[in-house]
């Protein structure tokens, strides 16, 4: 039983961790457009409608521990991470100007922090949606075990 209990412990503080990350990151993107004053761009908005919706769903997760959560925050987070991984192409120059989607308004490669030289906000996106979906990942495998 005690060997239960330490899965089950585990499992949830995976699921905990995930939501850690979607609140922090949620509201350092509060922070960066309501403090800070950075107006989001067109991606940087698609980006928040995947990530906002997670803190809940792993919220709701967490109590009691929903075996389901994996079920239900992986395609919100994949298609995040889509927008993510576009945006960081897009803020590297990767993808023509002709293919971006902040032709109006502001610009998708707008630099408002770069720390270290490579933390950028779409960087900082990308880490947070590929760091949630590893760690679903870890929860599903601990799961079949």
């Amino acid at each position: 039983m005690p060997q239960k209990d330490q899965t089950s412990n585990a499992n949830w503080t995976i699921i905990f961790i995930c939501w850690l990350i979607a609140a922090i990151s949620s509201l350092g993107s509060l922070f960066f457009s309501e403090v800070m004053e950075f107006a989001p761009c067109a991606l940087c908005w698609y980006q928040r409608i995947f990530m906002f919706p997670l803190v809940l769903v792993f919220l709701s997760g967490l109590f009691p521990l929903d075996q389901k959560v994996f079920k239900y925050a992986l395609p919100i987070s994949t298609v995040g991470w889509a927008f993510a991984f576009y945006h960081f192409l897009v803020y590297s120059g990767f993808i023509p100007e002709r293919l971006q989607p902040c032709g109006e308004g502001v610009p998708c490669s707008e630099t408002y922090i770069d720390l270290f030289g490579f933390l950028t906000i779409p960087m900082l996106s990308l880490l947070s949606f590929t760091a949630i979906i590893v760690l679903l990942f870890v929860y599903k495998r601990r799961l079949a075990i």
